[in-house]
């Protein structure tokens, strides 16, 4: 930055702002400084042009990312990072925790299903875990470890129950402090608008809303008109 000030006007590019360059990208953003993101597919093609190779240097790089920015007027700029992020954060956490969820409960269904005659019921939860728990009685050394180990099991299950629960009020707390209308949409709920706004962060950054549904993977493709015609036994039919 002691480098930098010796020009009053000046815009920095870092490759890969949303990944590799987010740290960066963020602390330039943070000081005020005016900042965009440059594609590395981007700078990649100002590599091939000069070059005519992909060898790849810091200094070239540098130079490269800079020609792009200097070409390319459309690239996005950098904006500090705000409440998106933390409902991207919380969304990514949840997935985590649920996925750890399923996991344990998996196993400890498997383990229950050797313990107990039939097997343990389906659609399993904690409390009906304990319920099934409360009546084995192990006959054999090798029962009583799997004894022991289910209640490991249920013991890690309630905690990633509550840890899932915390996640949600922390994800509605985030969600009402963007004072977003997502959830008064029939169906929408909290954790999928907390989704939408995490990941989309922010509509404006698309020019239009057909880049918006580009993005999104809902836009129609253009397949045109087929002509065809049954064959002919299935006419008959």
């Amino acid at each position: 930055m002691r480098w930098c000030e010796q020009w009053p006007e000046r815009r920095f590019a870092v490759e890969g702002a949303g990944g590799l360059g987010r740290l960066l990208a963020q602390q330039l953003a943070a000081a005020g400084e005016s900042v965009v993101d440059a594609p590395s597919t981007l700078s990649a093609r100002a590599r091939l042009l000069a070059t005519g190779g992909d060898r790849k240097t810091d200094a070239a790089d540098a130079l490269h990312v800079a020609q792009v920015a200097l070409f390319r007027q459309d690239l996005r700029p950098v904006a500090q990072e705000d409440q998106t992020t933390i409902l991207r954060l919380l969304t990514e956490r949840r997935d985590d925790l649920v996925h750890e969820r399923t996991r344990v409960l998996n196993r400890l269904h498997a383990v229950l299903r050797d313990l107990v005659p039939g097997g343990a019921p389906t659609g399993l939860s904690a409390d009906k875990a304990a319920t099934v728990m409360k009546g084995i009685r192990p006959v054999t050394a090798t029962d009583s470890c799997r004894r022991d180990i289910a209640r490991d099991l249920l013991a890690d299950l309630r905690r990633l129950d509550r840890q899932v629960k915390d996640n949600e009020a922390e994800m509605r707390e985030a969600v009402a402090a963007t004072r977003t209308t997502l959830t008064t949409l029939p169906g929408l709920g909290i954790v999928l608008a907390a989704k939408v706004i995490g990941h989309v962060g922010g509509a404006t950054r698309f020019p239009t809303e057909h880049h918006f549904a580009g993005y999104t993977g809902s836009a129609p493709l253009d397949v045109g008109k087929t002509s065809w015609q049954l064959p002919l036994d299935t006419q008959r039919r």
